[in-house]
């Protein structure tokens, strides 16, 4: 039976979008930001990194990444976050939000610093130090995941949850934007002062020595939006849900609300207590209720959130061949070191800016309009459809005059990723749990996602190497083909379709309406 809601939760339901909405939104979009930075960068100077450390004298092509070290350089990180997630999502629900909020932060400071230095100067001591480094700091941001989601979601009111939820993850598009401009900024300046020959025409002289100092600034000016909102994360009060209904203090649940909403809010400490009692506000994760009331609810978003970024991150595989087929980057030895990071980054930037940030905020603006569901369920369809529309007649959009439909068509299926599933996996999970469980569950979810985002990344480079074995990339294995993984891939959208049947619709309901934390048993119901 459904109990009166606490005061305090109420106001925040009710209250009109204010000033501190917005605060909430940067400081908790400023961690996104430096996650999407920090995570994406690292594609930006790869390329340096080959041709500075894995430079062969008398090699007809610059230097590159051996397969292992790449895979280790691009997807420590992404190992790093999986753990982060599971970890920080468990301790947000143990210590309360804002404590390990901090935590978070300054694990990303330190190894964003520490990822641009190394002990030593030959190849394998250098990697090793970056992909020590890299997988911590992959352990911050994955805390920044579930964390975020939850305080937003438990600061923000019933009409406009979603668009807060999302905007949040939206500073990702600009986190991945600025990573791309900064990594420009930095390449001409050092192409400027330092200038150097084609690798065709001089190997040795087309990488200088100052290159290696462009890749640790780009890792490294990471920490400094984490640094700029620490103070701010520490002055933010504990949230209410979590003051209320895990820590059980309704007491100090009102005082902090009455401060950020500047109204009297009674403190109902008898109700808490009331409502804490209930069997609905005592199961655990693994006991048989939450199975009952929660466990398709968390199939639901974990199945989602992973296929989605099989799908997602396997994007990689294909933006080489896309840049160099519409002339955005030219052959490498045509170019020295610094050109081509300077191509690389101009290439992403331009992918953010027409396809990728313009996702997120249509998600923004339409997410409580159209709700979580119709989004989710509309961005899956169409991945399914322009993936298929790219793999049954790939032959044709091999041929030059039909590369910029294949272009469009690719630009196509990550819009309708991120005005889709991509922001609302994240939001869904962060408003359809428990108070005590929220976190955490918004971890496994995000951990599921990040699993499939490692099989994305990893196991489509080299599912998509060509059938015949000499054609494949040097160091790899013969694959299934650049076609057949496009239909796999479109086969894991539809799938992703079929799971979000799973998810249910939150869209102007209250956290307790959906978790049933408000509901109390039969007998405490007062007699009439």
């Amino acid at each position: 039976m459904a109990g009166q809601q606490l005061q305090v939760l109420n106001a925040l339901d009710v209250a009109k979008t204010q000033w501190y909405h917005f605060t909430a939104i940067i400081i908790a979009g400023m961690g996104f930001f430096t996650d999407a930075y920090d995570l994406f960068c690292i594609s930006l100077v790869t390329k340096l990194l080959g041709r500075i450390y894995y430079h062969v004298d008398g090699a007809a092509k610059p230097g590159t990444l051996p397969p292992n070290v790449s895979a280790a350089v691009n997807g420590v990180a992404l190992c790093g976050t999986l753990a982060g997630q599971l970890f920080f999502g468990w301790l947000g629900d143990k210590l309360g939000r804002k404590k390990v909020y901090g935590l978070t932060l300054i694990l990303m400071v330190v190894c964003s610093v520490a990822s641009g230095l190394s002990f030593g100067h030959d190849a394998k001591a250098v990697m090793a130090t970056l992909c020590f480094f890299r997988f911590w700091l992959g352990f911050g941001i994955g805390g920044d995941y579930p964390l975020s989601a939850t305080i937003m979601s438990e600061y923000a009111n019933k009409k406009t949850r979603g668009a807060f939820i999302a905007a949040v993850f939206a500073m990702q598009g600009f986190g991945i934007l600025a990573g791309g401009v900064f990594s420009i900024i930095i390449s001409t300046a050092f192409k400027t002062r330092f200038d150097a020959p084609a690798y065709e025409v001089d190997p040795l002289a087309s990488t200088v020595p100052q290159a290696d100092y462009v890749w640790r600034i780009v890792l490294m000016v990471g920490a400094i939006p984490a640094g700029l909102t620490y103070y701010w994360r520490m002055k933010m009060p504990e949230t209410a849900r979590y003051t209320a209904l895990v820590a059980k203090n309704g007491k100090q649940a009102a005082a902090d609300m009455s401060k950020v909403l500047q109204v009297d809010i009674e403190a109902e400490q008898s109700k808490v207590e009331q409502l804490t009692k209930s069997e609905a506000s005592g199961f655990g994760l693994l006991s048989k209720q939450f199975l009952s009331r929660h466990g398709l609810h968390l199939l639901g978003t974990t199945s989602t959130w992973f296929l989605l970024d099989i799908a997602f991150y396997s994007q990689n595989l294909f933006q080489k061949d896309i840049f160099s087929a519409i002339g955005w980057i030219p052959a490498a030895k045509t170019m020295n070191a610094l050109e081509e990071v300077f191509r690389i980054a101009r290439a992403q930037t331009l992918i953010a800016l027409c396809s990728t940030v313009p996702g997120y905020w249509f998600t923004v603006a339409f997410i409580d309009k159209m709700g979580r569901f119709a989004i989710q369920l509309m961005g899956f369809a169409f991945m399914t459809v322009f993936m298929f529309a790219l793999a049954i007649p790939y032959n044709h959009w091999t041929h030059k005059e039909n590369r910029i439909g294949f272009v469009l068509m690719y630009s196509l299926t990550f819009f309708f990723a991120n005005f889709g599933p991509n922001a609302t996996t994240f939001v869904v999970p962060a408003e359809i749990f428990p108070a005590r469980l929220r976190s955490t569950c918004h971890g496994i979810s995000a951990a599921a996602g990040k699993l499939g985002a490692i099989i994305g990344a990893f196991g489509f480079l080299y599912l998509a190497q060509n059938q015949d074995p000499a054609k494949a990339d040097a160091g790899y294995p013969a694959g299934i083909g650049v076609r057949n993984s496009l239909i796999l891939l479109g086969v894991v959208n539809f799938l992703g379709l079929l799971f979000t049947f799973l998810v249910p619709e939150s869209k102007g309901k209250s956290l307790e309406e959906m978790s049933g934390e408000n509901e109390q048993p039969e007998e405490e119901e007062p007699r009439s």
